[in-house]
Protein backbone atom coordinates (compact mmCIF):
# COMPACT_ATOMS: atom_id res chain seq x y z
CA UNK A 1 0.00 0.00 0.00
CA UNK A 2 1.44 3.37 -1.00
CA UNK A 3 2.16 5.95 1.65
CA UNK A 4 0.26 9.27 1.62
CA UNK A 5 2.00 12.38 0.35
CA UNK A 6 2.25 15.02 3.07
CA UNK A 7 3.75 18.46 2.59
CA UNK A 8 5.07 20.42 5.56
CA UNK A 9 4.93 24.21 5.36
CA UNK A 10 7.21 25.82 7.92
CA UNK A 11 6.68 29.31 9.35
CA UNK A 12 9.06 29.31 12.33
CA UNK A 13 8.09 29.68 15.99
CA UNK A 14 9.36 28.06 19.17
CA UNK A 15 9.37 24.66 17.50
CA UNK A 16 12.21 26.08 15.35
CA UNK A 17 13.88 27.94 18.22
CA UNK A 18 17.27 27.59 19.82
CA UNK A 19 18.45 28.70 23.26
CA UNK A 20 21.94 29.27 24.60
CA UNK A 21 21.96 25.93 26.47
CA UNK A 22 19.83 22.82 26.96
CA UNK A 23 18.51 23.88 30.38
CA UNK A 24 16.94 27.07 29.04
CA UNK A 25 13.30 26.90 27.95
CA UNK A 26 12.24 30.56 28.02
CA UNK A 27 15.11 32.77 26.84
CA UNK A 28 15.53 31.79 23.20
CA UNK A 29 15.31 33.06 19.64
CA UNK A 30 12.31 31.75 17.71
CA UNK A 31 12.44 30.85 14.04
CA UNK A 32 16.12 29.93 13.82
CA UNK A 33 16.10 26.32 12.63
CA UNK A 34 14.96 25.25 9.18
CA UNK A 35 12.29 22.64 8.63
CA UNK A 36 15.02 20.34 7.28
CA UNK A 37 16.81 20.55 10.64
CA UNK A 38 13.60 19.87 12.55
CA UNK A 39 12.85 16.72 10.59
CA UNK A 40 16.23 15.24 11.51
CA UNK A 41 15.10 15.20 15.15
CA UNK A 42 11.94 13.19 14.37
CA UNK A 43 12.71 9.54 13.63
CA UNK A 44 10.16 7.39 11.84
CA UNK A 45 8.42 10.07 9.78
CA UNK A 46 9.43 8.40 6.51
CA UNK A 47 7.55 5.30 7.65
CA UNK A 48 4.31 7.30 7.90
CA UNK A 49 4.31 9.29 4.69
CA UNK A 50 6.23 10.59 1.73
CA UNK A 51 7.29 14.03 2.90
CA UNK A 52 8.15 17.25 1.12
CA UNK A 53 8.79 20.61 2.73
CA UNK A 54 8.63 24.34 2.07
CA UNK A 55 9.97 27.14 4.24
CA UNK A 56 7.22 29.77 3.91
CA UNK A 57 8.70 31.97 6.66
CA UNK A 58 10.86 31.66 9.77
CA UNK A 59 9.48 34.11 12.32
CA UNK A 60 8.37 34.49 15.89
CA UNK A 61 4.61 34.07 15.49
CA UNK A 62 3.98 37.24 17.49
CA UNK A 63 5.12 38.93 14.26
CA UNK A 64 2.50 37.19 12.09
CA UNK A 65 1.00 39.56 9.51
CA UNK A 66 -2.01 39.75 7.22
CA UNK A 67 0.38 39.58 4.26
CA UNK A 68 1.86 36.30 5.47
CA UNK A 69 -1.62 34.92 6.18
CA UNK A 70 -2.63 35.60 2.59
CA UNK A 71 0.59 34.08 1.24
CA UNK A 72 0.13 30.97 3.38
CA UNK A 73 -3.57 30.57 2.53
CA UNK A 74 -2.97 30.91 -1.19
CA UNK A 75 -0.19 28.32 -1.03
CA UNK A 76 -2.37 25.93 0.98
CA UNK A 77 -5.19 26.22 -1.56
CA UNK A 78 -2.81 25.70 -4.45
CA UNK A 79 -1.25 22.60 -2.91
CA UNK A 80 -4.59 21.14 -1.84
CA UNK A 81 -5.74 21.06 -5.48
CA UNK A 82 -2.93 18.70 -6.40
CA UNK A 83 -3.75 14.97 -6.49
CA UNK A 84 -0.15 14.46 -5.38
CA UNK A 85 -0.87 16.09 -1.99
CA UNK A 86 -2.90 14.09 0.54
CA UNK A 87 -2.49 16.37 3.54
CA UNK A 88 -0.74 19.51 4.77
CA UNK A 89 1.12 20.14 8.03
CA UNK A 90 2.05 23.68 9.07
CA UNK A 91 4.66 24.34 11.76
CA UNK A 92 3.87 27.56 13.59
CA UNK A 93 4.64 29.52 16.73
CA UNK A 94 2.08 28.97 19.48
CA UNK A 95 1.44 32.65 20.30
CA UNK A 96 -0.80 33.28 17.28
CA UNK A 97 -1.33 29.71 16.10
CA UNK A 98 -5.03 29.78 16.96
CA UNK A 99 -5.55 32.87 14.79
CA UNK A 100 -3.74 31.44 11.77
CA UNK A 101 -5.58 28.14 12.17
CA UNK A 102 -8.97 29.86 12.27
CA UNK A 103 -8.10 32.08 9.29
CA UNK A 104 -7.14 29.00 7.25
CA UNK A 105 -10.27 27.23 8.49
CA UNK A 106 -12.32 29.96 6.83
CA UNK A 107 -10.43 30.32 3.54
CA UNK A 108 -8.98 26.87 2.71
CA UNK A 109 -11.33 25.24 0.23
CA UNK A 110 -10.41 21.59 0.62
CA UNK A 111 -11.57 18.54 2.54
CA UNK A 112 -7.97 17.33 2.87
CA UNK A 113 -6.42 17.45 6.31
CA UNK A 114 -4.69 20.69 7.29
CA UNK A 115 -2.89 20.38 10.61
CA UNK A 116 -0.98 23.06 12.52
CA UNK A 117 1.51 22.20 15.20
CA UNK A 118 4.26 23.85 17.22
CA UNK A 119 6.02 23.69 20.55
CA UNK A 120 6.10 25.31 23.94
CA UNK A 121 9.82 24.60 24.43
CA UNK A 122 12.66 25.40 22.02
CA UNK A 123 14.13 22.56 20.01
CA UNK A 124 17.38 22.83 21.99
CA UNK A 125 15.73 22.33 25.41
CA UNK A 126 15.70 19.24 27.61
CA UNK A 127 12.39 17.44 26.95
CA UNK A 128 11.58 19.64 23.98
CA UNK A 129 8.01 18.90 22.86
CA UNK A 130 8.29 19.90 19.21
CA UNK A 131 9.49 16.58 17.79
CA UNK A 132 6.58 14.60 19.22
CA UNK A 133 4.09 17.25 18.17
CA UNK A 134 5.43 17.23 14.62
CA UNK A 135 5.34 13.43 14.54
CA UNK A 136 1.70 13.45 15.66
CA UNK A 137 0.76 16.19 13.19
CA UNK A 138 2.15 14.18 10.26
CA UNK A 139 0.36 11.07 11.51
CA UNK A 140 -2.90 13.00 11.75
CA UNK A 141 -2.56 14.59 8.32
CA UNK A 142 -1.88 11.15 6.83
CA UNK A 143 -4.93 9.55 8.44
CA UNK A 144 -8.05 9.26 6.24
CA UNK A 145 -10.22 10.00 9.29
CA UNK A 146 -8.82 13.54 9.32
CA UNK A 147 -10.57 14.52 6.09
CA UNK A 148 -13.59 16.82 6.26
CA UNK A 149 -12.69 17.91 9.79
CA UNK A 150 -11.64 21.45 8.92
CA UNK A 151 -8.30 22.87 10.00
CA UNK A 152 -6.94 21.29 13.18
CA UNK A 153 -4.20 21.83 15.73
CA UNK A 154 -2.29 18.78 16.95
CA UNK A 155 -0.40 19.47 20.15
CA UNK A 156 0.40 17.62 23.37
CA UNK A 157 -1.20 14.40 22.00
CA UNK A 158 -4.56 16.19 21.52
CA UNK A 159 -6.49 17.26 18.44
CA UNK A 160 -8.37 20.55 18.43
CA UNK A 161 -10.72 22.17 15.93
CA UNK A 162 -9.25 25.47 14.76
CA UNK A 163 -12.36 27.47 15.65
CA UNK A 164 -12.52 26.28 19.24
CA UNK A 165 -8.95 26.17 20.51
CA UNK A 166 -6.94 28.84 22.32
CA UNK A 167 -3.60 29.12 24.03
CA UNK A 168 -4.41 29.34 27.75
CA UNK A 169 -1.03 29.15 29.48
CA UNK A 170 2.17 31.08 28.92
CA UNK A 171 4.64 28.23 29.46
CA UNK A 172 3.14 24.80 30.16
CA UNK A 173 3.30 22.22 27.39
CA UNK A 174 -0.42 21.61 28.05
CA UNK A 175 -1.09 25.20 27.03
CA UNK A 176 -3.92 24.70 24.54
CA UNK A 177 -7.56 24.20 25.48
CA UNK A 178 -10.95 24.40 23.81
CA UNK A 179 -12.76 25.98 26.75
CA UNK A 180 -16.27 25.62 25.37
CA UNK A 181 -16.10 22.28 23.60
CA UNK A 182 -12.97 20.34 24.51
CA UNK A 183 -10.62 18.58 22.13
CA UNK A 184 -12.14 16.69 19.19
CA UNK A 185 -9.74 13.78 19.51
CA UNK A 186 -6.31 12.58 20.52
CA UNK A 187 -3.31 10.65 19.21
CA UNK A 188 -1.64 7.78 21.03
CA UNK A 189 1.38 5.97 19.59
CA UNK A 190 0.41 6.77 16.03
CA UNK A 191 -3.28 5.91 16.43
CA UNK A 192 -5.83 8.66 15.85
CA UNK A 193 -9.07 8.78 17.82
CA UNK A 194 -11.88 11.27 17.14
CA UNK A 195 -14.71 11.91 19.58
CA UNK A 196 -16.74 14.61 17.79
CA UNK A 197 -16.66 17.24 15.04
CA UNK A 198 -16.99 21.02 15.03
CA UNK A 199 -20.51 21.98 13.95
CA UNK A 200 -19.66 25.38 12.46
CA UNK A 201 -19.11 25.97 8.74
CA UNK A 202 -15.53 25.72 7.48
CA UNK A 203 -13.25 25.02 4.50
CA UNK A 204 -15.28 23.63 1.57
CA UNK A 205 -18.50 25.10 3.00
CA UNK A 206 -17.05 28.57 3.62
CA UNK A 207 -17.99 31.55 1.45
CA UNK A 208 -14.73 33.35 2.21
CA UNK A 209 -11.95 33.37 -0.36
CA UNK A 210 -8.45 34.84 -0.62
CA UNK A 211 -8.21 34.57 -4.39
CA UNK A 212 -7.38 38.03 -5.71
CA UNK A 213 -7.12 39.54 -2.23
CA UNK A 214 -4.01 41.68 -1.79
CA UNK A 215 -4.87 42.93 1.69
CA UNK A 216 -7.46 42.45 4.42
CA UNK A 217 -9.76 45.12 5.85
CA UNK A 218 -8.24 46.73 8.95
CA UNK A 219 -9.86 45.49 12.16
CA UNK A 220 -8.52 46.23 15.64
CA UNK A 221 -9.26 45.13 19.20
CA UNK A 222 -9.95 47.37 22.21
CA UNK A 223 -9.99 46.13 25.79
CA UNK A 224 -12.67 47.10 28.28
CA UNK A 225 -11.66 47.56 31.93
CA UNK A 226 -12.43 49.56 35.07
CA UNK A 227 -12.11 53.31 34.45
CA UNK A 228 -11.85 52.46 30.74
CA UNK A 229 -9.92 54.94 28.62
CA UNK A 230 -10.17 53.10 25.33
CA UNK A 231 -12.05 55.95 23.63
CA UNK A 232 -8.61 57.32 22.74
CA UNK A 233 -7.62 53.97 21.19
CA UNK A 234 -10.89 53.73 19.27
CA UNK A 235 -10.35 57.15 17.70
CA UNK A 236 -6.74 56.31 16.89
CA UNK A 237 -7.73 53.06 15.20
CA UNK A 238 -10.45 54.84 13.24
CA UNK A 239 -7.99 57.52 12.10
CA UNK A 240 -5.57 54.79 11.04
CA UNK A 241 -8.20 53.27 8.77
CA UNK A 242 -9.99 50.69 10.89
CA UNK A 243 -13.23 49.43 9.33
CA UNK A 244 -14.16 47.37 12.34
CA UNK A 245 -13.55 47.12 16.06
CA UNK A 246 -13.76 44.06 18.28
CA UNK A 247 -14.32 44.86 21.94
CA UNK A 248 -12.75 42.49 24.46
CA UNK A 249 -15.58 43.25 26.87
CA UNK A 250 -15.79 42.34 30.53
CA UNK A 251 -18.09 39.55 31.68
CA UNK A 252 -20.73 38.54 29.18
CA UNK A 253 -20.13 41.56 26.96
CA UNK A 254 -20.22 44.59 29.27
CA UNK A 255 -18.48 47.72 27.96
CA UNK A 256 -17.60 50.68 30.18
CA UNK A 257 -20.13 53.48 29.66
CA UNK A 258 -17.52 56.00 28.45
CA UNK A 259 -16.42 53.79 25.57
CA UNK A 260 -19.86 52.37 24.86
CA UNK A 261 -21.40 55.83 24.38
CA UNK A 262 -18.64 56.67 21.92
CA UNK A 263 -19.08 53.41 20.04
CA UNK A 264 -22.83 53.99 19.76
CA UNK A 265 -22.17 57.38 18.14
CA UNK A 266 -19.81 55.79 15.63
CA UNK A 267 -22.32 53.03 14.89
CA UNK A 268 -25.06 55.57 14.25
CA UNK A 269 -22.75 57.43 11.88
CA UNK A 270 -21.89 54.09 10.22
CA UNK A 271 -18.18 54.75 10.63
CA UNK A 272 -17.41 51.34 12.15
CA UNK A 273 -18.69 47.81 12.54
CA UNK A 274 -18.46 46.81 16.22
CA UNK A 275 -18.35 43.24 17.52
CA UNK A 276 -18.69 42.43 21.20
CA UNK A 277 -16.51 39.58 22.43
CA UNK A 278 -15.34 38.88 25.99
CA UNK A 279 -12.01 38.96 27.79
CA UNK A 280 -13.20 36.07 30.03
CA UNK A 281 -12.07 33.22 27.78
CA UNK A 282 -15.16 31.02 27.70
CA UNK A 283 -18.90 31.33 27.22
CA UNK A 284 -21.29 33.16 24.92
CA UNK A 285 -21.78 36.90 24.58
CA UNK A 286 -25.55 37.46 24.37
CA UNK A 287 -27.01 40.67 22.94
CA UNK A 288 -29.91 42.50 24.54
CA UNK A 289 -32.61 44.12 22.42
CA UNK A 290 -31.08 47.57 22.96
CA UNK A 291 -27.63 46.37 21.86
CA UNK A 292 -29.11 44.94 18.67
CA UNK A 293 -30.97 48.18 17.93
CA UNK A 294 -27.76 50.15 18.46
CA UNK A 295 -25.97 47.97 15.91
CA UNK A 296 -23.64 45.87 18.04
CA UNK A 297 -22.81 42.37 16.81
CA UNK A 298 -22.19 39.39 19.09
CA UNK A 299 -19.04 37.32 18.63
CA UNK A 300 -21.00 34.44 20.19
CA UNK A 301 -18.27 32.29 21.79
CA UNK A 302 -15.33 33.48 19.67
CA UNK A 303 -12.55 35.12 21.65
CA UNK A 304 -11.49 38.65 20.60
CA UNK A 305 -8.56 37.58 18.42
CA UNK A 306 -10.68 35.09 16.48
CA UNK A 307 -13.61 37.49 16.24
CA UNK A 308 -11.16 39.88 14.57
CA UNK A 309 -10.27 37.22 11.98
CA UNK A 310 -13.90 36.56 11.11
CA UNK A 311 -14.79 40.26 11.02
CA UNK A 312 -11.94 40.98 8.59
CA UNK A 313 -13.17 38.31 6.23
CA UNK A 314 -16.81 39.31 6.68
CA UNK A 315 -15.90 42.86 5.65
CA UNK A 316 -14.58 41.52 2.35
CA UNK A 317 -18.18 40.48 1.66
CA UNK A 318 -20.38 43.19 3.19
CA UNK A 319 -20.53 46.18 5.53
CA UNK A 320 -24.12 45.45 6.60
CA UNK A 321 -24.35 44.61 10.30
CA UNK A 322 -27.19 42.10 9.98
CA UNK A 323 -25.32 40.12 7.33
CA UNK A 324 -22.11 40.16 9.38
CA UNK A 325 -24.07 39.04 12.45
CA UNK A 326 -25.26 36.02 10.44
CA UNK A 327 -21.67 35.11 9.65
CA UNK A 328 -20.92 35.07 13.38
CA UNK A 329 -23.78 32.62 13.87
CA UNK A 330 -22.67 30.31 11.06
CA UNK A 331 -18.88 30.35 11.49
Amino acid sequence: MSKPNIIILATGGTVAAKASDESTSTDYKAGVLSITSLLKAVPGLDDIAKLSTEQIANIDSSNMSDELWLKLAKRVNSLAKSPKVDGIVITHGTDTMEETAYFLNLVSHTNKAIVLTGAMRPASAISADGAKNLYNAVYLAADKQARNKGVMIAINDKIYAARDVSKTHTLNIDAFKAQNSGEIGYIIDGKVFFSHNSTKLHTVNSVFCVRGLKKLPKVDIVYSYANDGSKVAIDAFLKAGAKGIVVAASGAGSIHENSKKHLIKLLKAKKLVVVKSSRVGAGLVPLGKEDEEQGFISANDLNPQKARVLLMLALTKTKEGKEISKYFELY
